[in-house]
């Protein structure tokens, strides 16, 4: 009588634990960090193949679910305003985003949203997502890795990354001749979170 009674008390834990797992192995949603300026966008492309030319753009906004448990379960999305760049020459920004490259009155935004990511190590994984910019539309592969984890001083929680991928201009209709050494350029991706708190209503669960 005492082995089954304590039988069914342990199958009622496991089933106990059962139900609540899902709910651990949920994705965490994420804002980026823009007003602490503690995430960037930055690119660098080669000047005649001599020196590099690098730059940033100053607004941008975007957000990500993360599951540490499951990276793969993750995914993130990111806004670029790309009438906020910046190479540190007032004239060649003009020039950066004018008709012969950025074209930024006609295109404003640029977008990124991840379909899949794929763990290529403990801390590192390659996310795969579709590029909007210049009004073309590219699937690209950013390889990211986890910086850090854990809570801020402000009673919240952050988790960061980086990530790095090479971009084709001509692939996104830029086609300005800027000679052979300058055909691709580089962004890195520098991303700081703020997590968001759940909160429990009508006995389901949502982000605030």
């Amino acid at each position: 009588m005492f082995n089954r009674l304590l039988k069914t008390q342990c199958w009622g834990i496991v089933l106990s634990c059962l139900i609540v797992l899902p709910a651990w192995a949920e994705a965490e949603r994420y804002i980026i960090d823009i007003k602490g300026q503690h995430a960037f966008v930055q690119f660098k492309i080669k000047h005649l193949g001599y020196s590099w030319l690098l730059g940033n753009f100053k607004k941008f906004d975007g957000e990500f679910n993360y599951d540490a448990r499951n990276i793969e379960n993750s995914d993130v999305s990111v806004v670029i305003d790309t009438a906020s760049l910046d190479s540190n020459h007032a004239e060649r920004d003009k020039h950066l985003k004018g008709s012969d490259f950025l074209e930024v009155k006609k295109f404003p935004k640029a977008v990124f949203s991840s379909n899949k990511v794929v763990a290529t190590g403990k801390e590192s994984f390659d996310i795969h997502g579709e590029l909007d910019l210049h009004g073309v539309k590219k699937p690209i592969v950013i390889q990211a890795k986890i910086i850090g984890q854990g809570p801020d001083p402000w009673m919240g929680y952050r988790a960061g990354f980086e990530g790095f991928t090479t971009l084709r201009l001509a692939d996104f209709g830029i086609t300005r001749d800027l000679g052979p050494a300058s055909t691709h350029v580089e962004l890195q991706l520098y991303i700081e979170g703020v997590r968001q708190a759940k909160q429990q209503t009508g006995g389901s669960e949502f982000f605030e």
